[in-house]
């Protein structure tokens, strides 16, 4: 008990559990519809191409994550662009943006020659090392993203359990699309900072893909994967510091071990 309290008391602790909590939260919600969608790849695909864009910022010399923010903005919407305007499927179309924003990253950071540490901070995140500045940016995309659920969730979750019963309804399901698209791209760099290009992606179909298991509606599975995904993130974080191992990784691998108790539970139910 008296080290859960030490581990409270630490100030880095504090912003580790908070930026986590936020992450957690946002990949707990948009990490539904992308489950549900079958768009588990672009979490991959999104997280990849703000590393084209941490890359870039590297290499002009501005702020990482306000270049990543753009960049990876107009990544998805050209994914979503190019599902709309071909017949190409979505893996395809996530698939081909990845690899380009994969090979602009390369080409960026090969272009400079003292980028080693930054990329790699980027690359495989630092939850511990949370700045109270990174905290704010988090905090800040957090809050534009979080301002937009009362809007938008039941066209969202319309056109996510039937788009063509929501387009005969008159709903603009490709405004929508593209809007969705956004906002998961400003949650993928906001996760980017904390957890890395790496993780971000388990953020964002790990405790969907648990809650689903778990879940009868579309509204329950919304609401048990953001708990899943705040209490995942402040579970594995805590674990890493009592027995001294990597926040990051632990804390996919409780979310991880979430899952698989989900998978047996619903496994023995059906038996």
């Amino acid at each position: 008990m008296s080290d859960l309290l030490d581990l409270f008391s630490l100030p880095f602790m504090q912003r580790a559990l908070l930026a986590g909590s936020l992450v957690g939260l946002l990949g707990g919600y948009y990490g539904v519809f992308i489950v549900q969608r079958g768009l588990s790849f672009l979490g991959d695909g999104l997280a990849h191409a703000a590393f084209g864009g941490v890359a870039l910022g590297l290499l002009l010399g501005w702020t990482p994550l306000w270049v990543a923010l753009p960049f990876t903005v107009l990544v998805s919407l050209g994914i979503t662009l190019l599902r709309d305007r071909t017949n190409l499927g979505s893996d395809t179309a996530i698939g081909i943006f990845f690899a380009v924003s994969v090979a602009l990253g390369v080409l960026f950071l090969g272009l400079r020659q003292d980028y080693t540490v930054d990329a790699f901070a980027y690359l495989f995140g630092s939850i511990l090392g949370v700045a109270p500045l990174d905290l704010w940016a988090v905090a800040v995309l957090a809050l534009v993203t979080a301002a937009a659920v009362p809007w938008t969730w039941r066209y969202f979750a319309y056109a996510t359990f039937d788009a063509e019963l929501a387009r005969a309804d008159r709903l603009p399901v490709k405004r929508h699309d593209y809007l969705l698209s956004t906002l998961i791209a400003l949650a993928v760099v906001a996760s980017v900072k904390v957890v890395g290009t790496v993780l971000v992606a388990s953020f964002l179909v790990i405790p969907a893909a648990t809650a689903r298991l778990l879940s009868r509606t579309l509204y329950q599975m919304t609401l048990l994967s953001v708990i899943l995904g705040v209490g995942g993130s402040a579970l594995g974080l805590i674990v890493s510091y009592l027995i001294d191992v990597p926040s990051g990784s632990t804390i996919i691998l409780t979310q991880a071990l979430m899952f698989v108790l989900a998978a047996v539970s619903r496994r023995k139910a059906i038996v």
